[in-house]
Order: C-alpha cells, then sequence, then structure tokens
C-alpha cells in the first residue's frame, strides 16, 4: 500500500513538473511571437515621428533579429519606403525590387511596383526632354495594372497613366515647336504626327493638328494643309487651333472656296 502511494505521489509530481515545462515553453513561444510585434512598432512610432534615420536601425534590427517573421517583410518595405519619403528614388526604387526579387508571392507585393512606379513619376516635374522618367513610369503603372488588375492601386495608376501619357505628348510638342521654329519641318512633322497617333485624347491634339496644317503650308504641300485643316474642323470646329488653321488656308483661298474643300473632303 506504502509502495501504491509512493509511485502515486511520483506519478503527480513529475506530471506536475511536465505541465511547469510546458507552461514555461508556450510562454517563451509566445514572448518570442510578441517580440517582433514589439519592435517593430517602437521603429513605426519613430517613423511617425518623423525620425527616420533612426526608424531606419529599429526596421533593420527587426530584419536582423527575426528573418522569418512577417514584421521582417513589413521592416524591408518600410526602409524602401523611408528612402522614398527622403526623395533618395534610386535607392528606394532598388529596395523594392529588392523586395519583389525576395517575396514575390508576398499579399503586399502590389504597393512594391506601384511604388517603384511612384519613385519615376515624382521625377517628371524636373524632367528634361528626353522623356527618361516618362518612359519608365508608363511602362511601371501599366505593370501594376496587368499584374494586379483589382488591386487598389491599379485604380491610382490607370489616373497616373492619363498624366504621365499628358505629360509625354507635352514633350513631343515642346520638341516639334522647337523644330518648327528652326524650319526643320520634317522632324517637327514626326513629333505632332506621334501626338496624334499615340496619345489622342490629350488636350494637345488640336495644336498639333493647327501645327501639322503649318508645316504643309509652309513646304508648299497645300492639300495637305487642306486635309489637315478639315479634319481639325471636323473634330474640333470650337477650337482657337481650328481659327488659326483656318485663318492661315484663307491666305490660298477665300472662304467659299476653303469651306466648298471641307464639304467635298468629307463627302468623298
Amino acid at each position: 500500500m506504502i509502495k501504491k502511494f509512493i509511485c502515486l505521489m511520483l506519478l503527480y509530481f513529475c506530471v506536475s513538473c511536465s505541465n511547469t515545462n510546458v507552461d514555461k515553453i508556450l510562454e517563451q513561444e509566445t514572448n518570442l511571437n510578441s517580440e517582433p510585434k514589439k519592435l517593430f512598432m517602437i521603429a513605426k512610432l519613430s517613423f511617425d515621428q518623423q525620425n527616420f534615420e533612426l526608424s531606419r536601425v529599429q526596421f533593420l534590427e527587426v530584419i536582423k533579429l527575426y528573418p522569418l517573421s512577417n514584421e521582417a517583410v513589413e521592416s524591408e518595405i518600410m526602409i524602401a519606403f523611408i528612402s522614398y519619403v527622403q526623395m533618395d528614388y534610386e535607392v528606394a526604387i532598388l529596395s523594392f525590387k529588392k523586395i519583389i526579387n525576395k517575396f514575390p508571392s508576398n499579399k503586399d507585393i502590389d504597393y512594391a511596383y506601384y511604388m517603384i512606379a511612384m519613385c519615376y513619376y515624382e521625377q517628371l516635374e524636373n524632367e528634361g526632354l528626353d522623356g527618361y522618367y516618362n518612359r519608365l513610369a508608363l511602362k511601371s503603372f501599366k505593370q501594376v495594372i496587368k499584374r494586379f488588375p483589382e488591386s487598389k492601386y491599379a485604380k491610382d495608376s490607370r489616373q497616373k497613366l492619363i498624366l504621365v501619357k499628358s505629360n509625354i505628348a507635352a514633350k513631343h510638342m515642346e520638341i516639334g515647336r522647337f523644330y518648327l521654329n528652326n524650319k526643320k519641318y520634317i522632324a517637327a512633322l514626326n513629333r505632332f504626327k506621334i501626338v496624334i497617333d499615340d496619345f489622342e485624347m490629350s488636350k494637345f491634339t488640336p495644336e498639333a493638328l493647327h501645327r501639322m496644317v503649318e508645316i504643309y503650308y509652309e513646304m508648299g504641300m497645300y492639300n495637305e494643309s487642306y486635309k489637315t485643316a478639315a479634319l481639325l474642323g471636323y473634330n474640333y470646329p470650337d477650337s482657337k487651333w481650328y481659327k488659326y488653321s483656318y485663318n492661315l488656308i484663307k491666305q490660298i483661298d477665300d472662304k467659299e472656296t476653303f469651306t466648298k474643300k471641307i464639304r467635298n473632303f468629307f463627302d468623298g
């Protein structure tokens, strides 16, 4: 009987110790799981207070200590975003590309693609006539729309595309006017044709058509001037550019003849 009692006590002691150890292990695991979240929130607080360099160091610490955690991925995104906020676009783009390569299936990967496009987009204002960032922004926003058509970033990308295209059209117009002023008519004509063919929905289309009327007139290609002016008048009858073209063509024919030519043109 005494032996049975001793055995039961030993068994109870072992079970109790086992439960205590399990509780300690669970507590340790809970602390380990919560620790990256705590560190991330501290880094995020520094960022919110605009202490960007400190927050960068703190986000790097999360990545170093807990490289496999979700917070490590979020920290990499935040570090890239810090570079964007500081207008260090080149570093930001490289950082977001690194994130895309490392975490292609991450739930927030659409944001990385979008931010690359935004880095290019925000460099358009001071861009020269070569249109380098225009092309990159256009390509990047299209990529967001193609890869993530249902993403909230796709909607804004579509709106940004309109602005980028308008900016590209403006660059072509600026170059075209430069060529026109220097009597390089073929080069100017090619630029205005790009605006009409590729960016017909932009606000620059009426002017581009008028500039073509001017060029054809200067080159003595009066029939082409008539046709282009007719096209301008048909699509933009109330535009000031049509009035300019009309007054130019009047120097060749009077109003009645010009109107008749336009009518004949559309009647076939």
